[in-house]
């Protein structure tokens, strides 16, 4: 496998970990009805994340690369959106988001650098 092979193996990995990780934390919180569709958009965005990253690893030209990153960089920002709101509206706290919003921050700088290298490789910088 080549260092591109290996670098997008060891990302489908932090992605799919990163939405298990978020899974598991919400289904060990007791949370209200009122709560319920925040906590299922969560789980939703960041396995789109792992999902999304898988499909971009796929992709068929550049341009459906570069397409795919945007999709994967608005997940992971979504997903840490949705992660602040639950500690904000005292469902999460702090401690529990604390390793989930550490890693999100890292896939947003990660996926953001990944994007900006392809628009200048496609000349759309």
């Amino acid at each position: 496998m080549n260092d591109k092979g290996k670098f997008n193996e060891q990302v489908r990995e932090r992605t799919i970990n990163m939405a298990a990780e978020v899974r598991n934390l919400l289904a060990s919180v007791t949370v209200s009805a009122l709560d319920r569709p925040v906590v299922n958009q969560l789980i939703r965005s960041s396995s789109s994340v792992a999902a999304n990253y898988r499909s971009a690893t796929c992709a068929r030209s550049d341009a459906e690369f570069l397409a795919k990153i945007c999709i994967v960089l608005e997940e992971t920002d979504e997903s840490k959106f949705w992660l602040e709101y639950l500690v904000r509206i005292k469902v999460l706290n702090d401690s529990e988001a604390k390793s989930i919003t550490k890693e999100l921050d890292e896939l947003v700088r990660l996926f953001a650098a990944i994007r900006k290298k392809m628009k200048e490789k496609l000349g759309r910088a």
